[in-house]
């Protein structure tokens, strides 16, 4: 089953606190949805973008800010 699109149209996008300045290599997220969390390469910012049940963006935001991947 396929779910409707998800109009992005009015989301604010900001990136990582962690970016450079010059925005090589980020991610950024629309933080202001309620259930889901989008996120998309900075570099092509109407490239593809990935959504993520809110729930389990804060879980992998959890685990990244405890160290739980190898870097």
């Amino acid at each position: 089953m396929q779910r409707p699109a998800l109009d992005l149209s009015a989301v604010t996008w900001r990136k990582s606190s962690h970016s450079n300045p010059d925005g090589g290599e980020c991610v950024e997220i629309a933080a202001n949805l309620p259930a889901v969390v989008p996120v998309r390469d900075s570099k092509t910012p109407d490239g593809p973008v990935l959504v993520f049940p809110a729930g389990d963006w804060s879980s992998f935001v959890t685990a990244v800010k405890r160290g739980s991947f190898p870097s």
